[in-house]
């Protein structure tokens, strides 16, 4: 193999890599801001683990973060607007991509 097709593969698998960790991340801090969401809302134990699995579920309905967005914007109410739930989504990357390095 020519050392161009070497970096081509070495590329591929960075990208590769760097996907799968995003959507870790993303799922990662999707459940972490079901449990902080559900903490709101007066839940606990499984209650708090079954809701941070819908919001899991529910950034596979479309792409980006809106969806996500407005399940936990929808179920909070007044609990929280939208601002903290963004900054909340902010903080909890950040946590999450931390979780994430530390296990690898």
């Amino acid at each position: 193999m020519s050392s161009f097709d070497d970096r081509a593969d070495a590329f591929e698998n960075k990208y590769a890599h760097d996907a799968e960790m995003q959507f870790k991340a993303e799922a990662r801090r999707n459940k972490l801001l079901g449990l902080w969401a559900a903490e709101l809302m007066g839940k606990s134990g499984d209650d708090a683990a079954n809701y941070a699995r819908e919001v899991v579920k529910a950034d596979f309905e479309e792409a980006g973060d809106d969806d996500v967005m407005r399940k936990v914007a929808g179920d909070l109410g007044d609990k929280a607007d939208t601002g903290a739930i963004r900054a909340k989504m902010t903080e909890l990357m950040i946590e999450a991509k931390a979780q994430i390095m530390s296990e690898s």
